[in-house]
């Protein structure tokens, strides 16, 4: 069903309208007529004639035809009923305002669970309950009780606190912000987050996506949907609530340092969703890309009458990665022809501080010219002979005839006053430090570059499936959530991943002769289903050269380790092949999220991965190029490149292990948790070894 009654009516019937200054349904109706609503409004209270000059009904059935959309506004007990009514009068869009559900405990869950299954039952879709409303202003709709109505303009929001979408619209009022659509999601029973995307998405009259999330319903869909939406229109999202209590009940590596917040951050990246870090900065974000094209490319030129804030923008811009632009001949050329012999004309281009408005507007001109400026930012301070207002509106003209984007930073207060009211007026964002301006061209660069990325393509390798499925299925079946090291290991090695060779050993005479048949060194590792972190008790004893060494250390493992674990069913020690490969070791994880499904997790390996926490997320399944990526996004992979005349790693190798590792737990879904850990990787040519994995399952 299109949500567009929702946003476009032709009647609203608000049930609960009141009489009483300052109740919600008061201040819901006024604001309706307040904005200029041009549909018809049908209040319903019993106890009324009129209000505010308009007919009062009794009931829904009482108005004669259906409205389009009814507002909810009585005490949570009477919703459902009234739920009942809209589907008797064909009502097929609800906006449930009213507090009291499942917010406030077990009884108010119960209610708006009903309120749902009459929902779903009869076809209404609805918004809420629990919520602020909905506006949208290029209809002159204020279903709201959020405050006035704002200028129609091209930015939709979407809120799940109704308090900070009134504090966002109280805001943009101030600042002349405008919107296409405003909605409160609420409790968010029914209409959810990705509704109201989708919605907007579809909608001609939003061209960016902002809003304030605490959760997000259905974390696969959503990804999916933001994905394909993120081509046409970029979102931009606060996202607060996350917790990391999931991460201390995690039993492998990457489930303890992979909590709610890395999955999200892992999710937005992969949909191409723009966090933001504040209210301010998504309204520094949404102007620009509402407003200003998107650059073709990371070269910033900057404009200015200062030196200070000049150098500010340069080191910001170097700081964020974009490129300083070097202007062609041409460019400087004309600029030194046209600009005092005391300017530079380099970039930062210095007018100089007794630069009028002509001087800004040739240097502009020219700027946005140069084949090598990909955007431009014009930094204005206040000086006696400045001229803020014809400054501002010189950047305006120039900027409407370009077709590269162009932000303001007209520093000040007062004096500068006049020339951000014509900015504002002609489109052209306006920053409170050179650095915000830099950090929105860095967010538009960014959302360029991941709309350009190559088309996803997963790699399937050819893979045993079968032999892992059979020891996943038996340790399900017999109920053991842990696969121990031995049998995990013959999981990877189904999926292509050499590891060491090695047996379980019961006796120390067996343990011997394990190692004599492998060859010296050799590792020994205690076999238990209930000890995870073999290390922590002494149960890893490497480089054992001997045949009385590896006695020794048997009968050592087995005296101690029982005391220290008594409850610990000990099934013998593995016996193992000591990997000679120099080479440095990585950890390779997986924590299945809830939420999300796989992310899987690389970082620096061995006992050192909790304690650097040098590690990258992404969701599974991954391709050949995130997988390049998440080594990228670590310290480590500066040392797996080599550094200072040592020879790197073969970083090919760990990346088709990642896609590997990605491949199994994406075909296993009863996998909740592994690691392979250390993962050995050597020069390049040379075979990554998988010395250690841990795997947790879960049913399904």
């Amino acid at each position: 069903m299109s949500l567009q009654s929702f946003f476009n009516p032709k009647s609203v019937a608000i049930v609960g309208a009141s009489r009483q200054k300052g109740k919600v349904g008061y201040e819901i109706l006024t604001n309706m007529i307040a904005g200029g609503y041009e549909g018809k409004i049908f209040p319903v209270n019993r106890k009324a004639d009129s209000i505010e000059g308009l007919t009062c009904y009794r009931d829904l059935a009482s108005i004669g035809e259906t409205p389009e959309l009814v507002i909810i506004i009585v005490p949570a007990k009477f919703v459902s009923g009234l739920m009942e009514e809209c589907a008797k009068a064909g009502v097929r869009s609800v906006i449930i305002i009213t507090a009291g559900f499942k917010e406030v405990g077990a009884e108010g869950k119960r209610l708006e669970e009903e309120v749902a299954r009459i929902a779903r039952r009869t076809g209404i879709r609805f918004i809420g309950p629990n919520c602020l409303g909905l506006i949208a202003p290029s209809h002159k709709l204020n279903a709201s009780f959020g405050g006035d109505l704002p200028t129609p303009g091209t930015i939709g929001y979407i809120s799940q606190s109704g308090a900070l979408l009134a504090a966002i619209l109280d805001l943009a009022n101030a600042n002349g912000i405008g919107f296409s659509n405003l909605v409160s999601i609420g409790n968010k029973a029914d209409i959810d987050e990705l509704d109201i995307i989708q919605a907007f998405g579809s909608q001609e009259e939003t061209r960016v996506i902002a809003g304030y999330l605490e959760s997000i319903t259905d974390g696969n869909a959503f990804v999916h949907e933001a994905e394909q939406i993120s081509y046409k229109k970029p979102i931009l999202l606060m996202k607060s609530g996350g917790t990391e209590a999931g991460a201390k009940a995690a039993s492998s590596h990457t489930g303890s340092l992979a909590g709610g917040e890395v999955a999200y951050e892992s999710a937005f990246k992969r949909a191409g969703v723009i966090r933001c870090n504040s209210i301010e900065q998504q309204f520094d974000f949404a102007q620009a890309f509402a407003n200003q094209p998107l650059p073709k490319g990371p070269s910033v030129a900057v404009i200015t009458n200062a030196g200070g804030p000049g150098i500010m923008a340069a080191d910001a811009i170097e700081g964020e990665g974009l490129t300083f632009a070097k202007m062609s001949e041409d460019t400087t050329k004309k600029l030194a022809e046209n600009l005092p012999p005391a300017a530079n004309i380099h970039n930062p281009i210095d007018v100089l501080g007794d630069a009028l408005a002509d001087r800004y507007e040739c240097a502009l001109d020219v700027v946005l010219d140069d084949p090598n400026v990909d955007s431009a930012i014009v930094l204005l301070t206040p000086q006696a002979m400045t001229q803020a207002k014809e400054t501002a509106e010189a950047v305006v003209r120039i900027a409407k005839k370009k077709t590269k984007p162009v932000l303001a930073c007209f520093l000040g207060a007062k004096k500068v006053e006049a020339g951000l009211d014509v900015l504002r007026q002609g489109n052209v964002p306006q920053y409170d430090s050179p650095e915000s301006a830099v950090v929105t061209l860095k967010a538009m660069v960014d959302h360029v570059r991941w709309r350009n990325r190559p088309k996803r393509v997963v790699r399937l390798f050819s893979v045993n499936r079968r032999k892992a499925e059979s020891i996943v299925e038996r340790h399900l079946r017999q109920g053991l959530l842990e696969i121990g090291e031995a049998e995990a290991k013959e999981i990877i090695e189904a999926y292509g991943f050499a590891t060491p060779k090695g047996s379980i050993a019961t006796t120390a005479d067996q343990a011997a002769n394990i190692a004599h048949q492998l060859g010296y060194p050799v590792v020994l590792k205690i076999w238990s289903p209930d000890i995870l972190h073999k290390s922590d008790v002494g149960g890893v004893k490497v480089g054992l050269k001997t045949e009385q060494e590896v006695k020794d250390a048997f009968d050592l493992m087995m005296y101690r380790i029982p005391k220290k674990l008594p409850e610990a069913h000990i099934l013998g020690v593995l016996v193992q092949e000591m990997v000679r490969t120099s080479g440095k070791e990585v950890i390779l994880g997986m924590h299945r999220d809830p939420h999300f499904g796989p992310l899987m997790m690389f970082g620096m390996g061995g006992i050192m991965v909790e304690v650097l926490k040098d590690v990258s997320f992404y969701l599974a399944p991954l391709t050949a190029e995130e997988a390049k990526q998440m080594l990228v996004n670590t310290k480590t992979y500066h040392i797996l490149k080599g550094v200072r005349g040592q020879e790197g790693v073969d970083l090919e190798a760990i990346a088709e292990g990642l896609q590997r590792l990605s491949q199994l737990v994406t075909e296993f879904p009863e996998i909740k948790e592994m690691d392979i850990n250390p993962y050995v990787v050597g020069a390049p040519g040379t075979t990554a070894i998988a010395v250690d994995a841990r795997i947790t399952v879960e049913k399904k």
